[in-house]
């Protein structure tokens, strides 16, 4: 199995989704220290100004609360991302970030949409989705993993809460599992037995050599070895007398 095809840890696994979870709070922070207010880049329905939204609106969050319950799942939805998806991750991510947001636009109500909640259901949804499509061990159980974690968020897809922004929940969503059909590449590449191997010759198997024409086991008595002789061998000393000493050495 290819490094490129395999699963295996490295920094920029988790290193990425920080960044994009800090800079979230890099903005709140900044809206409480110099009391700003950057509610207006948020995503404003079918007007030309709220198209900004789409890209700015997911770092703005109205309260400490809506940014902690946005941070968790993000990170944790991403890093999930970019280490099971590596091959596929900057489409998903970059492609997710950009159509549900457009799709917030198009069927949103008429006011500001502001948080990265759209992005997370983008995860969740492809995650899971991608996962049972792929029919891979790992990546399916990633999927019960997340629908263990985040299974409840599918209520918030509808309208329950006047204060939700329930089309971009629903709008990341539909365009997560619009995602996880289109993107056909296999993140993890599957295990080939050798007879599904396009090199594989049935006459150099061992295991069908046992075995005739007809499916019959061939019975082979085993060979036994003939014994091997030791060989004899000679030792010889040889005595000689210092001329010095009156000793024999």
């Amino acid at each position: 199995m290819s490094k490129s095809k395999g699963l295996y840890f490295s920094s920029d696994v988790i290193l990425y989704p920080m960044i994009m979870v800090l800079l979230m709070w890099i903005v709140f922070w900044s809206e409480i220290r110099f009391n700003w207010d950057f509610n207006f880049l948020g995503i404003y329905p079918r007007k030309g100004s709220g198209l900004f939204g789409i890209v700015l609106g997911p770092f703005v969050h109205s309260s400490l609360k809506h940014l902690f319950n946005n941070s968790v799942p993000l990170l944790v939805l991403s890093t999930a991302l970019f280490y099971f998806y590596r091959n596929i991750r900057w489409k998903v991510l970059i492609w997710g970030l950009l159509l549900s947001g457009l799709l917030t636009w198009v069927i949103g109500r008429p006011a500001l949409h502001i948080g990265a909640s759209g992005v997370v259901y983008m995860l969740a949804a492809f995650l899971f989705f991608k996962g049972i499509f792929s029919k891979q061990f790992q990546l399916t159980a990633l999927s019960f993993v997340v629908v263990f974690l985040y299974g409840g968020l599918l209520w918030y897809v509808l309208p329950i809460d006047p204060q939700i922004s329930w089309e971009g929940h629903l709008s990341g969503f539909g365009v997560g599992l619009g995602l996880a059909m289109l993107l056909k590449e296999v993140p993890i590449e599957n295990k080939k037995y050798e007879w599904e191997k396009d090199d594989y010759n049935p006459e150099e198997d061992p295991f069908l050599q046992q075995f005739d024409e007809n499916g019959n086991f061939i019975e082979r008595t085993p060979e036994i070895e003939e014994p091997v002789e030791p060989q004899s061998f000679t030792i010889k000393y040889t005595i000689r007398k210092d001329p010095s000493k009156d000793e024999l050495l």
